[in-house]
């Protein structure tokens, strides 16, 4: 009996997304004081100050906490596409070793063939489906981590009289400040200061239920 040809590839299994965007650099070794303390300044009312965003994310603790949520939904993620990523490849490789050795009438093949290729798609919409739930988590990630530093900063500056807030971050020369004056780095202040806010928020949100609970 002639072999009948399979009309079926299967895609390389890549990882689902790759961690180490996750993070926005490697872990920095600032010299952070402890959260709540506050962090000497000696730029005066109308100056012009920047702050280390590398490290403020870095060392922001809120923004630790998201990016291991997220790496550990990630992790799930990448396990689940690649079991079925595996299996699918398996199921592939019998049937080609069946037909190979000749073991199936060519009505079978046919029908073997037709449902791998509906597997095959179906784990193509699935591993997309998930790379998007992946891409969606990060953006919201990024987007609360943004926005609360861009909130503090905001109230750190109109609480310091300062003239601008000028955010930089390194590379082969940090851009924009290529060169200021350390008096006016206030990066650990803002460290401090989100890590006391959140510090904060996290002790509110667990008296809450409380507290609810006292009012029944």
């Amino acid at each position: 009996m002639k072999q009948t040809p399979l009309i079926l590839s299967i895609i390389s299994l890549v990882a689902v997304v790759a961690l180490g965007i996750l993070h926005f650099t490697s872990n920095g070794s600032g010299k952070n004081t402890p959260a709540g303390e506050a962090a000497e300044t000696s730029a005066q009312p109308g100056a012009i100050v920047w702050f280390d965003l590398d490290r403020v994310t870095n060392e922001y603790d809120m923004a630790n906490d998201l990016r291991t949520v997220v790496e550990t939904k990630v992790q799930s993620i990448s396990e689940e596409v690649n079991r079925r990523g595996n299996k699918l490849q398996n199921d592939v490789n019998k049937f080609q070793s069946d037909l190979d050795k000749g073991l199936l009438v060519r009505s079978v093949a046919e029908q073997r063939s037709q449902k791998l290729q509906e597997q095959q798609n179906n784990f193509n919409n699935f591993a997309a489906q998930k790379q998007q739930e992946i891409n969606e988590e990060q953006q919201v990630m990024l987007n609360q981590i943004a926005d609360a530093i861009n909130t503090y900063v905001q109230k750190f500056s109109e609480e310091n009289e300062y003239a601008m807030v000028i955010a930089t971050q390194g590379g082969i020369l940090s851009i924009p400040v290529v060169s200021a004056s350390p008096e006016l780095d206030v990066t650990d202040a803002i460290i401090n200061g989100l890590n006391a806010e959140y510090v904060k928020s996290k002790g509110k949100a667990s008296s809450e239920p409380a507290e609810d609970a006292k009012t029944e």
